[in-house]
């Protein structure tokens, strides 16, 4: 249940992390950075992962169980499903193509674009979203590879399809817990705007189906991978976020408009007349 645990893991952070008292001066901060502590936030991370099970709590059951219960579910499935999409190929050219977003290169290219185009212009959210999501990135990897080795399931197109303990490195997908980690840290870092956090996921969710159709995972592995990629980059962002919008260097925005914002302009000296438009997105 190691998948549906890690959305623990943002809990036990917010109720162990003591806000920070107000200082009577104004002093620069001595705590070390992240990249400074990069390598040992990923043996932190590690560690809150794999004791994630033993730091449930009565009420996680509302979730827990429901979790659970579409997993076996779909596991029961998994075959009649997967012989349902291979009868077609049409779609494996676009499958392909989506789930390259997913992939270890893919992810940790978003990233590592988010971090040096923060670092070229300053942006500290930015910086601080391609770091997060380079950390969480490398946490699925740990995961993903080490649960493959566990179950050992069979892919649907291989002999003994979707059986475990066959030496198989179906279960889970790690393309969709990829995809899920990094979107979830950008997600978060971005909770301000919407259309970033729906293209985001939007993304980790196409990849995540790309992975389906394009009969490399069955879709019990394409949820756990999703759940526990999600659960990772909650975790990463909510035990390492240090940056505020408009803070720490970061070039503040105004807020999203949906709507253009119209207002009248008059210059009485010029004796113009006119109309101001401000759109921002």
């Amino acid at each position: 249940m190691l998948f549906a645990l890690l959305l623990l893991l943002s809990q036990h952070v917010s109720a162990q992390t003591p806000s920070p008292s107000p200082s009577p001066s104004p002093k620069v901060s001595s705590s070390p950075s992240l990249e400074r502590e990069f390598f040992k936030n990923i043996l932190r991370d590690q560690k809150a992962i794999w004791t994630a099970p033993f730091k449930v709590r009565g009420s996680d059951a509302r979730w827990l169980t429901p979790l659970g219960l579409g997993t076996a579910a779909l596991i029961a499935t998994d075959k009649d499903t997967a012989a349902a999409v291979a009868k077609s190929d049409r779609q494996l050219p676009v499958s392909r193509a989506v789930s390259y977003a997913g992939s270890t290169y893919g992810a940790a290219g978003i990233a590592a674009t988010f971090y040096f185009v923060g670092r070229a212009r300053k942006d500290a959210r930015a910086r601080e979203t391609g770091l997060l999501a380079i950390e969480a990135l490398i946490d699925s990897e740990i995961v993903v590879v080490s649960m493959k080795a566990i179950t050992g399931r069979r892919r649907p197109l291989e002999q003994d399809r979707g059986e475990f303990f066959k030496g198989g490195r179906s279960f889970p997908s790690g393309h969709s817990m990829h995809a899920w980690a990094v979107a979830t840290v950008i997600a978060h870092e971005y909770h301000d705007r919407r259309l970033v956090q729906i293209g985001a996921y939007g993304l980790a969710t196409a990849v995540s189906i790309s992975r389906f159709t394009g009969k490399n995972h069955f879709l019990s592995d394409v949820l756990v991978g999703s759940a526990i990629g999600y659960g990772i980059g909650r975790y990463v962002y909510r035990a390492r976020h240090r940056q505020s919008p408009g803070a720490g260097g970061e070039q503040s925005r105004a807020p999203i408009r949906w709507w253009p914002l119209v207002s009248p302009t008059y210059d009485r000296q010029a004796q113009e007349y006119g109309l101001a438009l401000v759109w921002s997105f």
